[in-house]
């Protein structure tokens, strides 16, 4: 999947009700068309740290914040897959992703052991994502995955929707081999998300006013970690003993 490396935008979250959603996606087609891969699945590995600091500080809402995941487009069918490493921070409502690309086989290496991997140093991206990892010290901690539709803008293709469905979760085979993972949420809402550079156009704040749809702060990490990790806040756990407790509590 052809894919930007660093950007910066406007994100805006919607929880959709079932029932609106039909009605709500049909009016869409007047302005947005599907991207070149229209629907696909993602999957994530969040790192962090063994008591949470990451998803916790972000909860909190700061007025800066980041997280360090890994992710895939799709299933990675072999070891020479595009994996992306992404460092996701926002400042003042403004999103900055920095990406870099790496095989399945360089994140397995990466998942196996994060303490005495040896990243790149040809980039500022890398170098980044080596500091974040030296000073922090983040383990993979969650997998998450989730299917997704994708929409850009027919007049402008960086204005992007996106609606995400069946969001799930595991703690255990924290890889990109198997696609198991129990759900976060039941699907009586879909998540959207509204991306865009600078501001978004009139037509989709009349259409949002509409179908009475506003903004919430909604983060899958986050949810996952209200629902099934919160009883470790603020113990710091051994992480081969978080995995275990997690297990078994799940």
């Amino acid at each position: 999947m052809s894919t930007q490396m660093v950007f910066s935008r406007i994100e805006k979250k919607y929880l959709i009700p079932a029932d609106r959603f039909e009605a709500f996606r049909s009016e869409l087609d007047k302005y947005m068309i599907s991207d070149e891969f229209a629907s696909y699945t993602i999957r994530n590995i969040y790192f962090d740290t063994p008591d949470y600091a990451f998803i916790r500080t972000s909860l909190s809402k700061p007025v800066y914040k980041e997280k360090f995941r890994l992710r895939t487009y799709g299933a990675p069918d072999d070891v020479s897959a595009p994996v992306f490493a992404e460092v996701k921070k926002k400042y003042k409502g403004v999103v900055t992703k920095r990406r870099c690309d790496m095989t399945r086989a360089e994140a397995e290496a990466l998942l196996a052991d994060t303490e005495h991997y040896a990243f790149p140093t040809d980039s500022q991206r890398w170098r980044e994502i080596a500091w974040l990892f030296q000073s922090r010290k983040p383990q993979p901690m969650v997998y998450l995955a989730y299917d997704r539709v994708a929409l850009k803008g027919r007049e402008d293709s960086e204005l992007r929707i996106t609606f995400d469905r069946n969001l799930r979760w595991r703690n255990t085979d924290l890889s990109f081999h198997s696609a198991d993972a129990g759900a976060i949420c039941g699907n009586e809402n879909i998540l959207m998300e509204i991306k865009f550079p600078l501001a978004s156009p009139l037509w989709l704040a009349h259409l949002l006013a509409k179908y009475e749809l506003y903004p919430t702060s909604f983060s899958k990490y986050g949810e996952c970690y209200k629902r099934y990790l919160s009883h470790f806040e603020g113990k710091i756990i051994p992480l081969d003993t978080a995995k275990k407790e997690l297990a078994a509590y799940a």
